[in-house]
Parts: C-alpha cells; structure tokens; sequence
C-alpha cells in the first residue's frame, strides 16, 4: 500500500485512534539524528552554536518543513 491509500482510510479515524496511530508510526521512526538527552547546558548550547555556524557557513542548508514532506514521500 502507498501513503495515497492508507492516508484517506487512516483520515477517516476517530480522533483518538488517529491519535494513537500517530504515536504508534512515530515512536516506529529511528531517528538518524538523535543525540543523547544527557547533554548538560554547556553541551547542548555548544551544539546548538555548532549547528548554527554549520547553516551560517552553508556546510549545510535548512529544509523548509513542505520539502522536507516531498523527501519523505518520494
């Protein structure tokens, strides 16, 4: 099945079964980004500079939230 077919019929749901079938698909998700939550400030405000100096310098470029959706569903 693709997403056009699944995406109506899951449409149809009640709220909380979407609800719970949200969850369900996003906890399935490995995230290739995480990091551990035990950074402490120090950590977390280094990478979020890092990060940051990364999208300055153009290493990297930010995806806006629609194009992020078209990699997904390609």
């Amino acid at each position: 099945m693709s997403i056009d077919q699944i995406a109506p019929e899951a449409l149809r749901l009640p709220a909380k079964e979407r609800a719970l079938l949200a969850a369900s698909l996003w906890e399935s998700i490995e995230d290739p980004y995480t990091i551990t939550t035990d950074l402490n400030d120090e950590e977390a405000i280094a990478l979020a500079l890092s990060r940051d100096e990364e999208l300055e310098s153009g290493t990297v470029t930010a995806l806006s939230h629609a194009d992020l959706m078209k990699r997904l569903r390609a």
